[in-house]
């Protein structure tokens, strides 16, 4: 009969946390879209915020931490463009700026993870390494990868996106084949 409590708890849980995420991606999504032009960023604010309602789904749905690192490294290189671009536009340059913001960005998202238990544990590890410090690395270089793929391919077109919404759908869409293969690779 516990068992029977503890599982109606739980469902009822995950279906509060999943309206809450869906509430906050809604409510992010229709804020995004009146963002003016004149404000847009390399990487853009919905891109930056999809990536983060990834994250959220994948740990309240109590998915493997290789796959919620794919999305949290996502958001760390998403955030370090972003703040890049910031920088620019504000023109404070200095050397290294790329790789002291990366690393910042790295360290107040990895330092706190630490703390978490069990994350660090010796036995949560997937071909020698750590699985969620594997899923942050292939993640952060997927995401990297795709907006570079992206201004390539936006080059190649005359300065045009194929599709609308083209820079938001390729990011998430290999961060989400990649989370596909993970879930079964650690299934």
């Amino acid at each position: 009969m516990y068992d029977i409590i503890l599982k109606n708890n739980k469902k009822s849980t995950m279906k509060k946390s999943t309206r809450k995420i869906l509430s906050f991606s809604l409510i992010g999504s229709f804020l995004g879209l009146l963002i003016p032009k004149s404000l847009t960023f390399a990487v853009c604010p919905v891109c930056t915020l999809a990536v983060g309602v990834g994250l959220g789904f994948t740990r309240e749905l109590g998915i493997d931490d290789t796959v919620s690192g794919l999305w949290i490294g996502a958001v760390v290189v998403s955030m370090t463009m972003w703040t890049i671009n910031w920088m620019i536009k504000k023109n404070y340059n200095f050397k290294g700026r790329g790789i002291a913001i990366l690393l910042g960005y790295i360290l107040i998202t990895i330092v706190p993870l630490y703390f978490l238990k069990g994350i660090w544990h010796p036995l949560n590890v997937i071909w020698g390494m750590n699985r969620l410090l594997l899923g942050i690395i292939l993640g952060g270089f997927a995401f990297y990868g795709t907006e570079r793929l992206y201004d390539w391919m936006k080059m190649k077109n005359g300065g045009h996106a194929h599709f609308p919404f083209e820079k938001v759908v390729l990011p998430l869409v290999s961060l989400i084949i990649l989370s596909i293969v993970f879930y079964f690779i650690t299934k």
